[in-house]
């Protein structure tokens, strides 16, 4: 045989799987336990705290050259990176709204990573996962059956699908083809002073520059001025601009308030708008037995974001958009190279699932939310949302009981805005004073909330979307702020 066609020398070649599988068998059944511990013991945690200096410089360390046994590895996980979580997990965790997880979902990442599968698309289980996952949200919100979908890494890649799409339908060109420099009218999207931050990074990326996103100003309830709104596109449309989408909060991030999604959805008809609908904190209370009503009109949306992570509280990441115009939806992503071409049977048989979205690589999101759902059937995470909310009405409740604390705003859903006022201290003095117990509850590991700023006023803010929160919890929250606010303002 030819000397080049020698085989390489087996002796010298290499792999990462291990040589000792019953050691490591061992050490994962260890790792399983551990694991459960964990959560398991979540309330007899911190909620937050400070990693020591000694850790932190730990992790500047230098790029590793030679291996370290497993068991080494594992122990430097358990020493310095599981007890410094963000905490987003722990029952009295209440900042931004970031979703708690669950076991099952815990346990269904480990398998998709041992499965290893691309979710690029193919003939494959693990595609059909993903596709009954997405299925199974148009069911939850009520989007027809024909509507398209796609599992993203969150809500703001789940709104810059939904907003693409708008873009290249509510173009008077092909945007693919010519870009948007070619248009010859500049598009104009449309949302209140109250929505997310994700949305300005959307229209730079789109190319559409900040000023194609027009805020609208919002009433007392934090809700979109529909009157403002129906102003601003007629003034767009006579100075030669070209409306293309309303965007409508299904819950905004700071007060939790939800846009009138049926008026919005009536504007879009008669101006033949793109309606899409930003329902990454409440579109899911569409499967709420007790609240469902507040949506009312998420069904008629041309694209829904989403976010599985937070109210079906699977482990981070995953978001969803769908899109009700599955052509349009497709013909904004959809490429066929020759390498990824179709065929009548094996792998390349099945649907590429890359076609309606930016990444051709995906990991295997959709098994965390479809073992959860599994497990505890839609109806069960229904009720958790109705709890959340209750449990939100509950801490304004007594709120509004306690004389030295104001709420800042209309509890709608599950997010409550408020603040320690002793009376008789200006707003950069309550600031401080509010700041200051802000910190104080994280820093002892007794409560983490985040701050926000209302027109001009700033306040706490307490997002409850975790399945682990008790009454009691809200208990605490309110007297240990109470308590702290009074020692904090009779020493200033």
């Amino acid at each position: 045989m030819d000397a080049k066609l020698q085989p390489a020398d087996t002796a010298t070649e290499e792999t990462l799987d291990p040589a000792d599988w019953s050691g490591v068998e061992r050490i994962a059944r260890r790792l399983v336990g551990d694991a459960i511990v964990h959560l398991r013991d979540v309330r007899q945690r911190p909620a937050w705290r400070e990693m020591p200096r000694d850790v932190q410089s730990r992790f500047r360390e230098p790029l590793p050259e030679d291996s370290l046994p497993l068991e080494a590895v594992l122990a430097a996980v358990t020493d310095d990176v599981m007890p410094y979580p963000m905490g987003n997990v722990h029952p009295r965790f209440w900042a931004w709204y970031m979703g708690s997880g669950n076991l099952t979902g815990a346990f269904a990442d480990f398998l998709a990573a041992i499965q290893g599968s691309n979710l690029g698309g193919g003939n494959h289980a693990a595609a059909l996962v993903d596709l009954q996952v997405v299925d199974w949200c148009k069911q939850m919100v009520g989007f027809p059956a024909t509507a398209s979908g796609t599992l993203t890494s969150g809500g703001s890649v789940a709104n810059l699908i939904g907003l693409t799409v708008a873009r290249n339908a509510m173009a008077d060109i092909d945007i693919r083809e010519l870009g948007v420099a070619a248009a010859a009218q500049p598009l104009r999207f449309y949302g209140s002073d109250q929505i997310h931050s994700c949305h300005r990074k959307t229209v730079e990326a789109l190319g559409l520059g900040n000023r194609a996103l027009r805020r609208i100003a919002t009433g007392p309830d934090f809700r979109i001025d529909i009157s403002a709104l129906t102003h601003a596109i007629e003034e767009d449309r006579a100075s030669g601009f070209r409306p293309a989408c309303i965007i409508a909060n299904a819950r905004s991030v700071n007060t939790g308030a939800l846009d009138d999604l049926e008026a919005l959805a009536d504007l879009a008809d008669e101006q033949n708008l793109w309606f899409h609908v930003d329902g990454c904190i409440g579109a899911l209370i569409a499967i709420a037995p007790r609240h469902r009503s507040l949506v009312a009109g998420l069904h008629r949306a041309d694209s829904l974001a989403l976010d599985p992570h937070k109210w079906l509280h699977a482990p981070f990441d995953v978001g969803c958009c769908l899109v009700k115009n599955a052509a349009a939806h497709r013909g904004t992503f959809a490429t066929t190279p020759e390498y990824l071409e179709s065929a009548s049977r094996g792998l390349a048989s099945g649907e590429w699932l890359h076609e309606y979205c930016l990444q051709t690589s995906r990991g295997f999101r959709a098994l965390k939310v479809w073992m959860a759902l599994k497990e505890h059937g839609v109806n069960k995470f229904g009720r958790l949302i109705d709890q959340n909310i209750d449990q939100a009405h509950y801490l304004a409740r007594l709120i509004e009981a306690e004389p030295n604390l104001s709420l800042m705003a209309t509890t709608t859903i599950n997010i409550v805005c408020f603040r320690y006022d002793p009376g008789g201290l200006d707003e950069p003095a309550l600031k401080a004073l509010n700041t200051e117990i802000m910190l104080q509850l994280q820093e002892d590991g007794l409560a983490v909330l985040s701050d926000t700023t209302l027109r001009g006023r700033h306040c706490l803010r307490a997002a409850i979307g975790n399945h682990r929160t008790r009454c009691e919890d809200i208990d605490l929250l309110v007297a240990e702020i109470v308590r702290r606010g009074k020692i904090l303002s009779d020493g200033s």
